[in-house]
Formats: C-alpha cells, sequence, structure tokens
C-alpha cells in the first residue's frame, strides 16, 4: 500500500512539471526580481486643460516630473513696462507659480513642484552683476530640485542678459550674487545638478 501511494505521488509531481513546462512556467526556487512596473506618467497636460483664469501672458515654468524637468504653461500677469521694479514682480510671479499646488490636471498628468514658501525675490545690489535677482533665502539652502526648477523657470522667462540660458541670483545675505545656466543635464538630472555657480563680474544693474 505504501509503495501504491509512492508511485502516485511521483506521478502527480510529474504532471505539476509536465504542466507547468505546457504553460511555458519554468521552475525556479530563486525569486525573479522582475524590475519596477514601467511608468505610465505622461508628463503632459491634454492642450485644452491649460486655460488661463484671466487675461494674462502664456508662460512656461519647469515642474518636476517622473525625475526630470518638465515645461507647464501657466497665465501670469506681466507689467507694461519692462524697467527694473516691472521685472522684479515678473520675476515674483514666475517665483510663485513654482510655488503653487499643481492643478488637478497638472497632477494627473504626473506634474509635481518641490519649490516651497515663503520664497520673496528682493532687487539686486549696486555691486551685484547686470540682471541679478535676490532671493530671500539663499540658493544653496534650497533643495536640488526647487533650485533646478527656479534656475530653468528665469533662464527661459527672465534670463540676466538677452540670448543666454543664465540668471543670477544671491540670498538676503552678503554672499556674492551667482550665475546659474539652465542646462540639459540639469533638466533631466535636476535632483543631482550642481548647485553652486559662478560669480560673475559685478556691473550695474
Amino acid at each position: 500500500m505504501r509503495g501504491h501511494h509512492r508511485r502516485a505521488a511521483a506521478a502527480l509531481t510529474g504532471l505539476l512539471v509536465l504542466a507547468a513546462a505546457g504553460c511555458g512556467i519554468r521552475p525556479t526556487s530563486v525569486p525573479v526580481d522582475a524590475g519596477p512596473a514601467p511608468s505610465r506618467v505622461p508628463c503632459e497636460v491634454p492642450g485644452g486643460a491649460v486655460a488661463p483664469q484671466f487675461e494674462g501672458v502664456t508662460v512656461h515654468v519647469y515642474l518636476v516630473c517622473g525625475t526630470q524637468l518638465v515645461t507647464a504653461q501657466r497665465s501670469v500677469r506681466i507689467p507694461e513696462n519692462r524697467g527694473a521694479q516691472d521685472r522684479l514682480r515678473f520675476a515674483q510671479a514666475l517665483l510663485d507659480e513654482l510655488i503653487a499646488t499643481p492643478s488637478g490636471d497638472e497632477k494627473d498628468a504626473g506634474f509635481t513642484t518641490e519649490a516651497k514658501g515663503p520664497l520673496t525675490v528682493g532687487a539686486a545690489r549696486a555691486n551685484d552683476p547686470a540682471g541679478a535677482l535676490r532671493l530671500s533665502r539663499t540658493p544653496a539652502d534650497l533643495s536640488a530640485l526647487a533650485l533646478s526648477q527656479l534656475v530653468c523657470t528665469y533662464a527661459e522667462n527672465i534670463p540676466a542678459t538677452p540670448d543666454t540660458r543664465q540668471v543670477v541670483l544671491g540670498g538676503p545675505g552678503e554672499d556674492p550674487a551667482r550665475g546659474y545656466t539652465c542646462t540639459p543635464e540639469m533638466k533631466s538630472h535636476p535632483d543631482s545638478a550642481a548647485t553652486l555657480g559662478d560669480i560673475p563680474r559685478p556691473g550695474h544693474t
């Protein structure tokens, strides 16, 4: 009787192995790591969802999507003139857009922001390079992601000098303002991009 049971168990084991082979499944005793599931984040807001809440100018601000920076369209009010004070107000409007919580459509598309308030933009100082902006917090104290968002957004809309991808930022202290360039590396790896820029020559703002 015991021999019959052993033969039945062996036959059952053989059938299970054949069934697994027939289904294309190879028996293994080692757990298989299939890796992370592929990302389904589109990083793109449907065109019809980008409707300005008021009459203004459409600008591109850089938000975080996945592991990179991607532009999102926003509508902001900008001054009619382009004097120093108007440029400063425009810089603050852009910063406010970065700090604002992404809309529902932006969240669905995978957008987030690392820029956190309170954070304001102040005027340049007498010995700062031309086009410099002074933040209420030292740029080096911002997270790499937040600084990358800020640098690329400013470089896209209000570069320190025309036809450049550089902005000059300083903090509230006595440290000199530094130049930061929005590079392809900063966009693709914003969390590891260098956060310490060069010190441009002082100039008239």
